[in-house]
C-alpha cells in the first residue's frame, strides 16, 4: 500500500495482483478520521479491485481530517455549505484524475463513504454520475440543503446504491438513513437498503453484503480476457 500526493487529494493506493484495468473503489472516511480508516476493509472485499483511500482536505488535528467544517450544537449539526461545495468540487476533480491515472474498468469508479464521507458520496453522485459505477453509503445522510430535486441528472436514476445504517446510531440517527432510503426509492432504480443492530459503525454483515454487491456489479464491467 502506497501513499501518494500528486493529485488533488492525498491518498493510499492498494493495487490488486493484476492492476491493469482493474475495477476501482474510492473510499471516503468520516469526519475526524483519515485515509487509513476504510481501506482496512479491503481484504474482506473483492480481491480484483484497486482500492483508493482518499484523505479529506481539511486538517483538524494530528491524523484527523474533515471534508468540510461541522459545528455540533444543541439543535443538531450545523454545516458550512460553502466549504462543502468547495470540497465536492475538489473531490470530483480527484475522481477524474484517478480515472485518468489508473484507467479502471469502464473508465468509472465505485464510491464508498462512511458518515461525512457518505454525504460526499451522495454529492458526487448527484453532480457527476457519469464518473461512477455505483455508491456504497454507510451511516450517513443526504446533503439536505443541496439535493437537486428539480435538476437531477438522468444518469443518477441508473446508478446503483447500497445504503446501510445502524439502528442505534448515536451520531447520525437511523432516521437520517431512512430518510435517504425513502428519497432514493423515488429517484433511483437500483437500491439496496439494510438496517443493522449497531451504532455508528459498519457491521460484519454489512461488509459481507458489500462483497456480494460488488461482485455482482464487477461482472458487468470487467474486461473480457
Amino acid at each position: 500500500m502506497l501513499q501518494r500526493h500528486h493529485l488533488a487529494l492525498t491518498y493510499l493506493d492498494l493495487a490488486p495482483a493484476e492492476p491493469e484495468n482493474a475495477p476501482l473503489m474510492i473510499m471516503l472516511h468520516g469526519y475526524g478520521s483519515n485515509e487509513k480508516d476504510l481501506i482496512q476493509l479491503a481484504p474482506s472485499l473483492r480481491p480484483e479491485f484497486r482500492y483508493i483511500g482518499a484523505r479529506a482536505p481539511q486538517k483538524m488535528d494530528a491524523g484527523m481530517f474533515g471534508w468540510f467544517p461541522l459545528e455540533f450544537t444543541p439543535t443538531g449539526i450545523r454545516v458550512d455549505h460553502g466549504e462543502a461545495q468547495r470540497a465536492v468540487e475538489q473531490l470530483i476533480r480527484f475522481i477524474g484524475e484517478i480515472i485518468a491515472e489508473y484507467q479502471p474498468a469502464g473508465n468509472k469508479v465505485f464510491l464508498m463513504g462512511f458518515s461525512q464521507g457518505t454525504v460526499m458520496s451522495y454529492l458526487s453522485a448527484f453532480l457527476a454520475p457519469e464518473l461512477l459505477h455505483g455508491v456504497i453509503a454507510c451511516s450517513g445522510q443526504l446533503p439536505e440543503k443541496t439535493v437537486p430535486h428539480d435538476s437531477l441528472k438522468p444518469a443518477v436514476r441508473k446508478l446503483p446504491f447500497l445504503v446501510m445504517h445502524g439502528i442505534y446510531d448515536d451520531i447520525l440517527p437511523i432516521a437520517k438513513g431512512r430518510a435517504a432510503h425513502a428519497w432514493l426509492q423515488e429517484h433511483v432504480d437500483d437500491l439496496t437498503w439494510r438496517e443493522y443492530p449497531i451504532t455508528h459503525q459498519i457491521s460484519q454483515s454489512g461488509v459481507e453484503l458489500m462483497h456480494t454487491w460488488l461482485a455482482e456489479r464487477a461482472e458487468k464491467i470487467m474486461p473480457v480476457k
